[in-house]
């Protein structure tokens, strides 16, 4: 069965260009020219991935996104943002409202492709801790492939598809720097030239979730001009903490 995708934008060449190419791609392409019809749509049809123009008609594109994640029905549909907003405030934006990637216009037609495929890949395939039934632990931190869930210290924390494998990733090789380009091979599945944003946005999330103070983490750090490291205490610094606290 092709995969499935929603194609929200209201200027009909641009829509018209992007559907052409990815049926030709081997995709079967449903279109909608403004932000209610398009959000009707991903929950009438359920699609594999939508790609969603953010200056839309009635409703604009970040809060179509905003409302699909909201939605359990199409809380995990990836969504590709493609927008002529090309500041670096849209970008954070777009990945704050739940955006998957983001691909400003104008823009080759085989980045667009290449993105969909990794986009698919990514969220089609099962994480591969999950492929072997595994719970990653150490220290506080234990990863929940099957409900991309991690359980920090006593908490269970929910995460998205993205954070679970940033945080899979990160703890992959723990106590070393991961540089921004293995973390978009590895997460993302492609590697721009210059897509540093994106990856803090994320970056921003987990520790949202994660740090007593976000603002000044103790575990997942910034090694500037290198990357982000993980460093989580071991089990045995985890009991000499509980002992202290009890």
């Amino acid at each position: 069965m092709m995969p499935r995708i929603l194609v929200i934008d209201d200027d009909a060449a641009i829509a018209e260009l992007v559907a052409v190419n990815l049926e030709m791609a081997g995709y079967e392409v449903t279109q909608a020219e403004d932000g209610i019809k398009g959000q009707a749509l991903a929950i009438q049809l359920l699609p594999d991935l939508i790609v969603l123009d953010l200056m839309l008609p009635r409703v604009d594109g970040f809060t179509v996104c905003q409302r699909l994640r909201r939605d359990d029905r199409t809380a995990d549909i990836p969504v590709l943002m493609l927008t002529a907003l090309s500041q670096t405030q849209d970008k954070v934006e777009g990945f704050n409202s739940g955006a998957d990637d983001y691909l400003t216009k104008p823009f080759e037609l085989e980045e667009m492709l290449a993105r969909v495929r990794a986009l698919l890949r990514r969220t089609d395939r099962i994480p591969q801790a999950a492929k072997h039934s595994e719970i990653l632990n150490y220290g506080p931190l234990t990863l929940v492939p099957e409900r991309f869930e991690a359980v920090w210290y006593v908490n269970t924390v929910k995460l998205t598809h993205l954070e679970f494998e940033l945080l899979h990733c990160l703890l992959q090789r723990h106590g070393q720097t991961v540089s921004p380009s293995d973390i978009l091979k590895e997460v993302w599945g492609y590697d721009p030239d210059d897509d540093i944003e994106t990856i803090r946005v994320h970056i921003r999330h987990l520790r949202t979730k994660m740090e007593p103070d976000p603002r000044h983490p103790r575990y997942i750090k910034t090694v500037y001009g290198a990357g982000y490291c993980l460093e989580l205490p071991s089990n045995e610094q985890v009991a000499e903490e509980t002992k202290s606290s009890a």
